[in-house]
């Protein structure tokens, strides 16, 4: 009989902190996977947390608690399998320690992750962009702040966690001005700025006091760092107030990230290869930016104009009757 205890305790202290040096989010996303792991074992056992056994954990308890996720707890596919992927890591790691257990650990990890259905990224047009940066009212130091982060996070693409956790010290105001960041796997990268981002942090900075450690953005309860939530609240309150102006945001769905994605797809649009997008983005391989260009109807468009017959006008298929167009657009 093997606990579990001292096989998840050593996984997150040597494997994850010590060994791979993860990120702060990546242990908070492990340990809500083992949390409910553990409580949802409990409950199915009647063993108390400590006292859960290795093989109490076999591939059957793991399917049922996947099923858990999705049918009680309401996950999506893609949630579910990053807790399966966060199961298998901890098996992966007590086969080493308990090789007493292969079969057992050989099971859990032929647990498959469920196949998930790619949606097409959302990103914003130039004039609901323009709409959202209006939002914010200029004429407080709060709605300074959000102008200021928004036309940030819409130039550099910067992820959540790299806008919030970002230092004046980070940015750099000079003939060639940059923004320099920690994003995923501990990498550093640092991004151009363009001369009308740099002049608003510049006013920003200047209208701000704080050394280089303190936050760029900080909250307005106690001049601490914003969450990850207060950024998702701040985006929501201003895409409210841009949808009056724009009636487009109305069909469409927006959280910090879709910002990310706007940075992407106006690199794309204006011609930038997408290996330099991936380094711009800090995605860890090409492959990751192929899904702007699955994205993009324009970039598709050009494709199919480019393949018209010889003495063909180039140009898509119009309808030669309204009935006929009304019939097309169903």
């Amino acid at each position: 009989m093997t606990l579990l205890a001292p096989t998840l305790e050593a996984f997150f202290s040597e494997r994850l902190i010590a060994q791979r040096r993860v990120s702060p989010h990546t242990v908070s996303a492990y340990r809500d996977t083992f949390r409910l792991l553990l409580t949802f074992a409990q409950n199915r056992t009647g063993r108390a947390p400590s006292k859960l056994r290795l093989e109490d954990f076999d591939a059957a308890l793991v399917a049922k608690f996947l099923q858990y996720l999705e049918n009680e707890r309401g996950n999506s596919p893609r949630t579910r399998n990053v807790r399966l992927a966060a199961i298998h890591s901890l098996f992966r790691f007590a086969a080493l320690r308990h090789p007493e257990h292969a079969a057992l650990i050989e099971r859990v990890l032929a647990v498959p992750s469920r196949r998930v259905v790619r949606t097409q990224v959302a990103f914003l047009s130039d004039s609901e962009v323009d709409a959202l940066l209006d939002a914010p009212d200029v004429s407080t130091l709060i709605g300074r702040r959000d102008h200021a982060l928004l036309l940030l996070a819409i130039q550099t693409g910067l992820r959540v966690s790299e806008l919030v956790s970002l230092r004046r010290g980070d940015v750099v105001l000079a003939t060639e001005s940059y923004v320099r960041c920690t994003g995923k796997g501990r990498k550093e990268r640092c991004t151009p700025l363009t001369k009308g981002t740099a002049s608003t942090l510049k006013n920003w900075m200047r209208e701000t006091v704080g050394g280089p450690d303190e936050p760029l953005f900080a909250n307005s309860h106690d001049g601490g760092v914003l969450s990850r939530y207060a950024l998702s609240v701040l985006v929501a309150r201003h895409v409210a107030t841009a949808r009056r102006a724009c009636p487009s945001l109305q069909a469409k769905r927006i959280s910090p990230h879709v910002l990310r994605h706007t940075a992407a797809m106006r690199l794309l649009h204006a011609g930038v290869d997408s290996s330099v997008i991936a380094l711009w983005l800090g995605h860890e391989s090409v492959e990751t930016t192929q899904i702007y260009i699955h994205a993009d109807l324009a970039l598709k468009e050009r494709a199919l104009d480019r393949t018209t017959p010889i003495g063909v006008a180039p140009g898509r298929y119009r309808p030669p009757d309204k009935l006929l167009a009304f019939l097309e657009a169903l």
